[in-house]
This record gives structure tokens, sequence and C-alpha cells, in this order.
């Protein structure tokens, strides 16, 4: 079936790229109508009291999105002008100010004390802006954009709605850099890689199209979050460019063998499919691992990646034969000397002092792990952001003028006393770091008789069976600070309200700081799990995935360590985000020369010999995809004013080279060493099952195979009579190296 799928999809490539430029119609239509989320608090798991409580602020009280507006050295008569106009725009579902509540005409020193101090600071004042819809919605974006317009200069608007309006501004300003550096550099990094000027161009294209396919099936998701949209193209060009290479390269080792180029491809297409569908496995159990965070942003990003490696497999399969059947004379016109550098020496000498390149791989491991665990994390996303944007420069002014970092919204029940309330009210203005409380008692008890508050304030305040206390803080968000305030303010509402809850900015933070140390251990555990699970198959070895997976697990906790010798902090879904996806990226480098290892060995080559053949013939593999997923994250880390998208990129580019480098420098030697173990510990180590010949051996994991392309061959070291198994002279030139 599979050879005849093959066929067929190699006679007419024309009529295949036309069915693939018309999907692409749907998917661009697809990518246009999914929703994006700019709230990253809206992640925090559902069942958490400060969900629940964002839940009871959309409906009944419409208050899930709240923004103060400071108004500085402008008369009184015009911020009241300003609150009705801003009452009547779309979305906006009240605006508070105390003309709502005492009127213009009333001076200012006749203003009861706590409402004088919390609307005035000097000549600015404040006022409370409410929206109909969520904070991230599409409506509530378009009415903070309206409100802005009714401002002067004097004006600020602060929030966490409104920063979530700016990154939603700064990302839509920015992805079209992204993509295009990313497919920019991504060019130029295989043109130094691969033998023709042309090729990186049709392999770009045909990731290209994957990429719009898996953007495009994201509308069957509904929405996906802004950090998947800015990553998730760059992640997975570097991701699956390898694939691409090796159809090319397994159809260029099967031309020679048939008259017809197409033939040739035909055979290639099904060497692709069973070969990468296997090998593919690593990678998308990195990312799925991603989807069992209780922090629904890891599903949002884990289904969205191995998706795109699925598709990125399934169009090397169905139409990348098509693009090089269309281009090959076009590629083999234009073909140029591979610019990677021979790396055969280096090999030697790595052979040859193998013992020292093991101990200094296991002298990394302590240092590795105490910096990896030592690095700091930050969590609040507008730390995150230029610290010069509209919102941020709003925030800190209401910091600084009214003392307001963080706003509480607590919600308890609506039959307490008026004792109960003024108890609550006074032990919750005595806690450290309060600045102002506000709750419809508290406005009665100031002296403002009930006929005076208008009806929309009674219902801001009172709605079905709940009231809401508004209480303002000095603390930043995502400190110890309020973590302490929050469950002291916890333990007095409690005595009188068992069901309160505290939600806000504050409580939503503390959630995802609660919430990220487990998800960062169920994600290691569950991808180191099932990788090493694959892999045991693969090999038929208990030590083999052991020693892999733990090599690429140094470079994983390196790249995190480095960081805390940086003195620098990242963002805290980095560690989550890189645990997972550095370990199924980059772990195909170990089982690329691991496999090819095994394959010489079965073919009666000497420990050493193997050895050198499988690091001449993996090096150049290696290098190419870690340069390619390099160079594609890394200039989106580069240009991003966001840090956390820069952050996540600047750790996939470093962690790849890390990787590389383990596995280039280090590796051999471990497999050198760990030879012995292997083959007392795994089946058919040594000898394929049935003592089937050697030549029947099939690639264990070719996603990165580099013995197809003849420009990129290096010739094998000579074979030698089965004698002497371990004691075989490694030969570079005039020089002997005698091996142990």
């Amino acid at each position: 079936m599979l050879e005849r799928i093959a066929h067929l999809l190699t006679r007419k490539p024309s009529v295949i790229m036309l069915i693939a430029a018309l999907l692409m119609i749907p998917s661009a239509l697809g990518y246009i109508a999914t929703r994006v989320n700019y709230d990253i608090l809206s992640y925090i798991p559902a069942d958490l009291p400060a969900s629940k409580g964002e839940k009871l602020l959309e409906d009944p009280f419409n208050m899930a999105a709240t923004n103060m507006l400071i108004v500085e050295g402008m008369p009184a008569g015009y911020a009241n002008d300003l609150v009705r106009e801003i009452k009547n725009v779309e979305g906006v579902s009240n605006a508070l100010w105390l003309s709502n509540l005492v009127g213009v005409q009333l001076p200012v020193d006749m203003i009861p004390a706590q409402f004088r101090d919390m609307f005035f600071s000097g000549d600015a004042t404040m006022m409370i802006i409410q929206y109909d819809h969520p904070g991230a919605s599409n409506e509530t974006m378009t009415a903070i954009g309206n409100v802005r317009k009714l401002c002067n200069e004097k004006c600020f608007l602060a929030g966490f709605s409104v920063v979530t309006k700016d990154t939603r501004d700064i990302m839509e300003g920015e992805l079209p850099l992204f993509i295009g550096l990313a497919v920019l550099l991504g060019l130029l990094s295989l043109s130094l890689c691969l033998e023709s000027t042309v090729l990186p161009v049709v392999l770009m294209l045909s990731i290209g199209i994957a990429v719009v396919y898996n953007l495009g099936t994201n509308v069957l998701m509904g929405e996906i979050s802004f950090i998947t949209k800015a990553i998730a193209a760059v992640l997975q060009l570097g991701v699956t460019v390898d694939y691409s290479i090796f159809l090319y390269h397994r159809y260029v080792a099967e031309r020679p063998n048939y008259a017809d180029r197409r033939d040739a491809m035909a055979q290639a297409v099904i060497a692709a499919f069973r070969s990468l569908s296997g090998s593919s496995l690593t990678t998308i159990a990195g990312f799925l691992a991603l989807c069992f965070m209780r922090m629904t942003l890891g599903r949002d990003l884990g289904v969205v990646m191995a998706k795109g490696v699925v598709l990125g497999v399934t169009t090397v399969v169905l139409v990348l034969p098509s693009l090089l059947l269309l281009f090959d004379d076009l590629i083999e016109k234009h073909r140029h000397k591979v610019l990677i550098p021979d790396f055969n020496n280096i090999n030697v000498g790595i052979i040859r002092h193998r013992v020292f390149f093991v101990v200094v791989m296991a002298l990394m491991i302590p240092p590795a792990l105490y910096a990896s665990s030592k690095a700091e994390v930050y969590y609040q996303i507008d730390a995150s952001l230029p610290q010069t944007i509209d919102s941020i420069v709003s925030n800190n002014k209401l910091k600084s003028e009214f003392d307001m970092a963080t706003s509480h919204f607590i919600v308890l029940r609506d039959d307490l006393n008026a004792a109960q309330m003024s108890d609550i009210e006074t032990k919750l203005e005595a806690l450290p770091g309060i600045t102002s409380v506000v709750s419809y008692h508290k406005m009665l008890g100031g002296g403002i008789p009930d006929f005076f508050i208008p009806s929309s304030v009674k219902e801001m305040l009172k709605q079905g069976g709940y009231q809401l206390m508004m209480v303002n803080s000095s603390y930043q968000t995502a400190t110890d600070e309020i973590k302490t305030q929050m469950e002291d303010m916890q333990t007095i509402l409690t005595a009188y309200d068992p069901d309160a809850m505290i939600t806000g900015e504050g409580a939503l933070y503390q959630g995802l700081i609660d919430t990220s140390g487990p998800d960062i251990s169920l994600t290691n555990f569950l991808s180191v799990a099932a990788i090493f699970i694959i892999i045991a198959i693969t090999f038929q070895s208990i030590s083999v995935p052991l020693v892999l997976v733990a090599t690429i697990e140094l470079a994983i906790q390196i790249n995190q360590g480095i960081a805390y010798f940086m003195g620098i902090e990242n963002f805290f879904l980095a560690p989550v985000i890189i645990s997972s996806i550095q370990l199924g990226a980059t772990v195909d480098y170990a089982i690329l020369m691991t496999s090819r290892f095994q394959e010489e060995l079965r073919a009666g080559k000497t420990r050493t010999e193997a050895l050198r053949i499988a690091a001449d013939t993996s090096d150049a593999s290696i290098i190419t995809s870690a340069l390619v997923l390099f160079s594609a994250t890394l200039g989106v880390s580069t240009v991003s004013s966001i840090d956390l998208i820069g952050t996540i990129c600047t750790m996939l580019a470093r962690g790849a080279v890390i990787s590389a480098v383990i596995s280039l420098f280090f590796l051999p030697a471990l497999l050198y060493v760990c030879e012995p173990l292997f083959n007392v510990t795994s089946l058919h180590w040594r000898t394929s099952p049935g003592d089937a010949a050697p030549e029947s051996v099939p690639d264990a994991n070719p996603a990165l195979d580099a013995s197809a392309p003849l420009s990129l061959k290096k010739p094998a070291p000579e074979v030698y009579p089965d004698t002497d198994a371990d004691a075989r002279p490694v030969t570079d030139g005039a020089e002997t190296v005698t091996t142990e």
C-alpha cells in the first residue's frame, strides 16, 4: 500500500503542488479566524479560589476588567465631563469618580477623608473604569483604545487589561519580523550546510507550507496564547527541518539505483515515512509532556507544537517530493561545496582522550545542577515589557502617586451585618501594606446617605447575593510580601465568611507561582519518561536510553544554569518549556550517533572504528540541525521587545548549541566507555536479530541522517581484520594512535 501511494505521489508533482497550494487557502483563513489570548493569567487552574472569584467578577459584577485612570493637573469639571464621555464608550459598563458619589459641586475639603485620600493625590485625581467583557477580550481591547482617544496627555490609564492591550499591539507589530528573520537566518544556515544554493529555498518552502497548515488548523482549538503564536512557527521550522533534509539525502542516495528519478523519489518517500514516523516520536513526546501542566498554557503550546511536528512529517512525505522533483534540475545546476569543516581530526582526538572528556563531563554535573536549581525567575508579565510603553508608565504612576501597586477584589456574602463589615474593614486596613478599602458599607459609614449613592454604584458592589470589596495594596504582585498579605486577609475573611474569595491580579499571580513548581517537576518527569521508553524500545536496551537522556539532560541543566552565573532572571515559563522542548528536539543528536555506532558494530567494526565512523558521519547533520534551530530562535530573541518571548527563544538557541557541543565532543567518549555496558544490557546490541546481514539493519533514528549525501560523506577508516576487538590503531595520516 505504501509503495503504491509513493508511486502515485511521484508521478504528478504539479498536481500534488496544486492541491497543496489550494489547501493553504482554508489554512490561511483559519489562521486569520483563530483568536489569540493575551491574558496569561487566564491559564491558571480553574479550581483555584482566585479563578472562581474571577468568574464572579465577570458575572454578576462585570468587573473582570477594571482600570484606573489618573488625571493630572486638570479642573474637576474636566474630570466630570471625561467620566460622562467614558461611560458612553461601547464596552464600558461603568466609570466611577467622586462625582458619582457626592456630586462634582461638593468642595474637596468636605469629601470624607477615606474617599478623598483614595481619589486624590496632590493635583492628580483617579477614576475607576469597568468593562462589559473580560479583560483580554477583543471588545475590551477596542474599548480601551477608545477610552485612550478621549484622554489628553495628562491622563494615564493603568491596569492589567491595559498591559494586555499593549502586549497585543507589540506582538502584532513584531510577529512578521519574527517570522521573516527566522526564515532569512534559516536559509543562511542551510546554505552553509547543504550542497546547493537552491535546495535551502525548496526546503524552506516545504516547511513554510507545513507551518501554514499548522497555524491554520489552530482554529479548531478555538484560541491560542500569544506565546504560542509568537514562537510556534519559528520552533516548527527549527525542529522539523531535519526531516526535509533526510528525504532529500535519501533521494540523492537512491537516484543512482534507478533510471527514472521518480522511482528513486518513491523509494525515498517509503524510507522517509517508515523512518520519520518513528524518529519524530521523541520530539512529539517532549511537546505532549507540556499538556499535563495544570497551567493550561502548557496544553496550548504542547498541542500546537506536537501537531506541527505531525504536519511537518506529513508535508515531507506528501508535498516535498513533488517540490524536489520540480526543482531537481535547478538544485543540481547550483551545487557548491559544503562549508562545514571536517571534524575527522577532532574525532581522533576525542577518541584518544576519551577518559579526559568523560571526566570533564562528570565534573560539569554538580555545578550545572546547582546553578539550574538556583536560577531566579520572575512572574509579572509587565516586567517583561518595555518600561517606556504607556501602560507601564501609568502603572508606575499609580503606585508612586496613589500608593496602589496591587488591587485585591474580595467576594463575600452580602448578608453580613454592619458590625461584621466594620470589623472586617478595620482589620484589613490595619494590615501592613494596605492603603485603602472600598465597600458599600464603608461608603455609608463615611457619612454618605444611602439615597445619595447611585444605583449603578450599588449594582457594582452588590449583586446576586454577593458583595464586593476593593482593597488596594502598596505591595507589588508576585512577591513574598503580597503573598503574606493575602494569607492574612484570608484569615480575617474566613472568620466571618468561610467561602470568601480573594481575586484580582495579585491572587492570580500567586496561583501561577503555586502551580509552576509542580508543573516543572511533572513535565520534566513525563518528558524524560516518555523519551526514555521510546529510546528503550528503539534500541531494545535499558542502559542506552539512560545514557542518552542523561547526556541531553546535562545540556538542559547547563542551559538553565547559565542564567544563574550571568545573574539574570528568566520568565518563569521559560524553564518549563525548555526542559521539555530541548530534550525532545535535541535528543535526536545523541540517537543519531548512537544508532550509527550500533550499525557499524553490527557490521563487524571494532569499537574504535565504529565510533569514528559514527562521529564522522553524524557531525554534519548535528551541526546543520543545531545551526538552523539556533539561527531561527536567536533572531527572534534579538528583535523581540517582550522579554518573555526573547528569554524563551534565547534559551532555545543556547540549548541547541549546548546540546550539539555535548553530542559532538563528549558523547563519543561516553559511548566508547559505556559500550561494554550496552552489550550486556541490550538485546542484539552487536548482532542483528536473527543473525541478519548487517546491510538489513534499519536506521534506528534517521531524522538527522547524514550517510546519504555523497557530498557530506567522509571516507570510512580502514577496516581491519577481525582479530583483536579492543586494540586497533586509529590512523590519521602519519600519526598512529593506539587504543586500549
